[in-house]
């Protein structure tokens, strides 16, 4: 029976035809499973993974492989994108059970749900091995297997949370960059070795600890322990990563974005898929790098990657696709490889020579192919502008990989933080105004109510519940377009949205689960504090609460923010990559953050300028707040007016302000001396 032709995920389409009687995820089949007394398969992937669709190939397309299946289990398939909960409580099973995890995951769980054997991809004989003894198993020895899952859940649901302890101090942060450095690749860049992902978070951290007074009592203060050898060592891995991702063949060197990884440990081969969340992460951090060193590389890649969202990843609705696959006509890389023949072909002896040379096309990859590098920028930019327009136009006449074109709210959230930023920052208003659009999607579209959901697609919301990472990344998102826009919209939108994180996802501990207290009921509920490909929910919550709190002068947000990144504290000594984003959340947090309230016509020149000035410092997690005179729907506006009929921007820390300056000089030697408050 087809029963995933109508689901709003690609990934279950893609199985809509398998001879497997696949289930999507929900009562119908626990219940089928009850009625037969068999078994639950559940089959965890998403579109854009590679083994996914290899194991798709082998077993779910083969008919005697299918039959087995058939027999003995009720078959579910689920998106992990579009059910991140699910995702999160299976794959704690299969890393407790087996030490490890990853994509596609193999599930057998009772009818109740309960896992009992897990695992991961599995080739097609091991796979029907395997069948036949789980099979055997619960029907010889039933009681065993019903004892395994009992076990399991029991083990599962007393772990305890991870302990949480103080807001991170200066100290906390400077042991966090320290730690980072004993993990660091100097030569390549990046963290550990093979495979690298790219360390989205931990470089946003980097780049704000590195130009970030520290400000303890309201006075600046030095870092301790060797602050210039810590700085600079926050510098040096920032700069270094930044520019080893950029010319290697992670990224797209004809048009733009990057891949999920790269397999080496040198950035030179990539697992090819391209994700949303990647790219909108490095996008704001590339556009950070830029305001923070005027680097010209970080300005080209920013911009680049923007307009490869735009081009390839943005829907028909205003929203931002989720995935490319990898793959394109079965074949992982094909897209993207080029042989040096395919390059004399394209290009001529001359310009093919060439672009051999400049691209290190030297057989990388597999079958004499190679990922395109640019290791240096080329003496001659007019000759490569012709052989990248020439590459690009060849590559057009490819298969292209398949997309993933469902809508998530967290990792739009992302993108619309990303783009209006980036539009900002490079005088780029399609880049704000795709932002904008996005924005509009999700406040029309995903929210039902107060309540917000994860997906759409082609326009029809999905009726899945929004996540913790739903709510706070589209608050951040919201949080970076008001300060952009000045459109008070936004600032309301992610009121709400926080209220209802509050709300609804507080443990009562500081910290917060990763599902609302009315989500469905599954074995556990999942609640990770730490970062993974993605901000983890519970600091994404924190920081935008701190931002919001910033804008408000609310002590409840406040203290919510700095609970929530008390975990931070525990993490920062030896597992700072994997707290990232509460590490950049806590350096603004510690630095006050700043808030600059400009008060003006936004179509006053003098306004803009100050505006402008405001959005390229560089101090951590500053906010802006941008209104006519006397606005009070912002209360960091509230009562503030201009200044001998001027527009006037207002430097404050914790709603204490020094007095307002008119020009774009007075206010920029006002966010250098990096604090606020009454002389």
């Amino acid at each position: 029976m087809n029963r995933l032709k109508d689901a709003t995920s690609p990934y279950l389409r893609q199985h809509a035809d398998n001879p497997v009687d696949w289930f999507a995820w929900g009562d119908e089949a626990f219940e089928e499973a009850r009625r037969r007394d068999v078994p639950l398969l559940i089959s965890v992937g998403y579109s854009a993974c590679h083994w996914c669709h290899v194991m798709a190939h082998e077993s779910f397309e083969d008919g005697g492989t299918a039959a087995m299946m058939n027999e003995h289990f009720v078959n579910v398939k689920v998106d992990r994108e579009e059910r991140p909960d699910v995702d999160a409580v299976y794959m704690a099973a299969t890393q407790a059970m087996t030490g490890q995890g990853g994509w596609p995951m193999t599930v057998f769980a009772t009818p109740e749900g309960h896992p009992f054997y897990t695992g991961t991809y599995f080739p097609r004989e091991q796979f029907q091995r395997l069948l036949t003894g789980v099979s055997n198993a619960w029907t010889g020895d039933r009681a065993a297997v019903l004892e395994q899952g009992s076990k399991i859940v029991e083990a599962l649901n007393e772990r305890s949370a991870l302990p949480s302890g103080p807001l991170p101090t200066p100290s906390t942060l400077a042991r966090a960059v320290h730690g980072l450095a004993e993990s660091f690749d100097q030569v390549r860049g990046g963290f550990g070795g093979a495979p690298k992902f790219p360390p989205s978070m931990a470089l946003e951290f980097l780049l704000r600890y590195r130009g970030a007074p520290v400000i303890e009592s309201g006075q600046t203060s030095p870092e301790p322990k060797e602050p210039r050898a810590t700085a600079s060592a926050a510098r040096l891995m920032a700069d270094r990563t930044l520019e080893a991702m950029a010319r290697g063949g992670i990224y797209d060197q004809l048009a733009g974005g990057f891949a999920r990884y790269s397999v080496d440990a040198g950035w030179v081969v990539p697992h090819f898929e391209k994700m949303l969340y990647d790219n909108a992460l490095l996008l704001r951090v590339y556009a950070h790098w830029w305001r923070s060193t005027g680097s010209v590389l970080g300005r080209r890649i920013a911009l680049e990657t923007a307009d490869w969202l735009l081009a390839e990843m943005r829907t028909p609705e205003g929203g931002f696709a989720s995935a490319l696959d990898a793959d394109s006509e079965g074949v992982e890389g094909k897209f993207y490889a080029w042989t040096p023949e395919e390059l004399h072909k394209v290009l001529g002896e001359e310009d093919g020579a060439w672009a051999v040379d400049l691209f290190e096309v030297t057989g990388t990859f597999e079958h004499g192919t190679s990922v395109l590098q640019l290791l240096a920028d080329p003496e001659d930019a007019e000759r490569f502008a012709r052989v990248r327009s020439a590459l690009l136009a060849a590559r057009a006449h490819r298969v292209r990989p398949g997309r993933d074109d469902k809508v998530v709210a967290a990792w739009n959230g992302l993108v619309i933080a990303a783009l209006a930023e980036t539009g900002a920052l490079f005088d780029r208003p399609d880049l704000v105004e795709a932002a904008r659009a996005a924005a509009v999607l999700l406040d029309e579209l995903h929210m039902d109510g107060d309540r917000l959901l994860r997906t759409s697609r082609d326009g029809r919301a999905g009726d899945n519940a929004g996540v913790l990472e739903d709510y706070a990344d589209l608050a951040e998102g919201l949080l970076a377009l008001y300060g952009v826009t000045g459109e008070v919209r936004w600032f309301h939108r992610a009121g709400a949205l926080l209220e209802n994180v509050l709300d609804r996802f507080s443990d009562g501990s500081g910290g917060f689960f990763d599902t609302a207290d009315d989500a469905e009921r599954l074995f556990q509920r999942p609640q990770d504090p730490t970062d993974n490909a993605t901000p983890s929910g519970q600091f994404a919550a924190a920081g935008a609460l701190l931002s919001y709190a910033a804008l408000t002068g609310s002590a409840r947000h406040r203290e919510a923010a700095e609970a929530a990144l008390g975990t931070v504290t525990v993490l920062a000594d030896k597992h700072a990559r994997f707290a990232g984003w509460g590490l950049a959340a806590a350096q603004a947090a510690v630095s006050g953050p700043i808030e600059v309230a400009i008060v003006g016509s936004p179509d006053d020149p003098a306004t803009a300028a100050l505006h402008r000035t405001a959005l390229l410092s560089s101090l951590p997690g500053l906010v802006v707040a941008l209104g006519e005179p006397g606005s009070e729907e912002v209360p960091l506006l509230s009562g503030r007016g201009l200044v001998g009929g001027q527009p006037a921007a207002y430097v404050c820390r914790r709603f204490v302000c020094k007095l307002p300056v008119t020009t774009p000089a007075g206010l920029l030697a006002e966010l250098e001396n990096g604090s606020g408050g009454d002389d």
